[in-house]
């Protein structure tokens, strides 16, 4: 569901697929009995520092908004949020093939990249700055291809790279600018370093709105052009592998069928919509069962988005796991509270929260109803249920009573 980061408002034609149907009802019943059983035994410990995130879109990079970036991730800090995941909108940054394509007068915002083309860093130097400053980690998910390089998608949704050199090569230019040794960081000294060093590769390329399917051979051509790029730029970067959603331990079968593909990436990571938080939980256990019979089983895990909107009866789609407010704030208590007792044997590295905020109006698609704010018609921000929920647990699995001004400080 992740939307790009522009300053103009998100597409929201993006839509999910129902909710994933759990494999049979007897196999699932005993993995979840299973599930539940390991839940109750484990010994709860504090969270590694990154591991409770959320991901940002959306009316947070929307013009016309009252909302403020750094405010916001000002907030998020407070609230127990140490890491976030965002679009690193390529098209935004390179709209122009050549310096002969930029009008004069834009000319301005962009830089010589690498590659000699024009680049943008404008929006994403404003994520990476602000994060910074509060200590918050940056997951960047790189997508969106420009007109110059896109390939249509029958499906009607997101254009892929026609030629996947230029995705590299971008790829590349933003390990130079903001990983261990940055342009970045070298131009802005006076903050604090907190280089980026996982570089996620596309988003759901097993549905066909982000890849025409199958998807396999096509997307591993993509990674394995990205990984090498970003090796190059930083050789302990991590790759991350695009989040599958739906049924995604049976779709890496086709990355996996690709000679040679399981060395280009280093983190796996999952979008699991279930209506039931506890599923939620045997979903990340099929992927890790997957990742086992793949001989994979020691690469971590992320669960990139884990979401209940509360669009229940407001929302232009009724998926079964959208709820009220009050179904919202519980659901994710239970998911996080669960994730956090088994993360060890699940492998998991992270969880992200789709997403920080909404722009909330009836009739409006069910993801606009995600977030754990709400920005409503008449441009307030909304502090929903779920924010304190989140934050209640978010706080336990890190040890906190409180939040100092960084993600990084912990007040006992």
């Amino acid at each position: 569901m992740l939307m790009p980061v522009r300053l103009t408002p998100v597409r929201q034609s993006r839509r999910h697929l129902l909710s994933v149907l759990l494999i049979a009802a007897v196999a699932a019943a005993a993995l979840l009995g299973g599930a539940a059983r390991a839940g109750a035994r484990a010994k709860t410990s504090h969270v590694p520092q990154g591991f409770v995130g959320v991901d940002i879109d959306g009316p947070l990079f929307d013009s016309g908004t009252p909302l403020n970036l750094g405010n916001q991730m000002s907030s998020m800090v407070t609230n127990g949020v140490q890491s976030v995941r965002v679009a690193f909108d390529w098209s935004a940054a390179q709209p122009y093939a050549s310096w002969s394509d930029v009008p004069a007068d834009k000319r301005s915002q962009f830089v010589t990249g690498p590659d000699g083309r024009p680049i943008s860093f404008s929006t994403t130097d404003a994520v990476v700055s602000g994060a910074a400053r509060r200590g918050l980690s940056v997951l960047p998910t790189i997508i969106y291809a420009p007109a110059w390089d896109a390939r249509s998608n029958p499906s009607g949704g997101v254009a892929t790279p026609q030629d996947v050199t230029p995705y590299a090569q971008y790829a590349a230019a933003l390990v130079g600018r903001y990983g261990p040794q940055g342009s970045f960081w070298k131009a802005n000294r006076q903050l604090p370093k907190v280089p980026v060093r996982m570089w996620q590769i596309w988003n759901e390329p097993n549905i066909p709105f982000y890849w025409p399917q199958p998807f396999g051979k096509g997307y591993v051509s993509l990674l394995h052009a990205a990984h090498d790029a970003i090796k190059r730029a930083d050789p302990h970067a991590r790759v991350v592998l695009a989040s599958l959603t739906n049924y995604a331990w049976k779709s890496i079968s086709q990355v996996y069928a690709v000679s040679g593909a399981k060395k280009l990436f280093d983190v796996v990571a999952v979008d699991g919509y279930t209506q039931n938080p506890a599923n939620d939980i045997l979903y990340l256990r099929f992927m890790r069962h997957a990742l086992d019979h793949f001989g994979d089983g020691s690469k971590p895990m992320l669960d990139t988005e884990f979401s209940w909107p509360s669009g229940h009866g407001q929302a232009q789609q009724n998926y079964d796991f959208n709820t009220t407010r009050n179904g919202q704030a519980a659901d994710i208590a239970s998911f996080m509270t669960m994730a956090g007792s088994q993360r060890a044997a699940l492998g998991l590295a992270g969880v992200y929260y789709y997403d920080w905020i909404g722009r909330e109006f009836d009739r409006a698609p069910i993801f606009n109803f995600a977030g754990l704010l709400a920005l409503n018609s008449r441009h307030r921000v909304e502090v929903k249920p779920a924010l304190g929920a989140f934050r209640k647990v978010a706080l336990s699995l890190e040890g906190c009573r409180a939040k100092g001004t960084t993600a990084t400080q912990c007040r006992h």
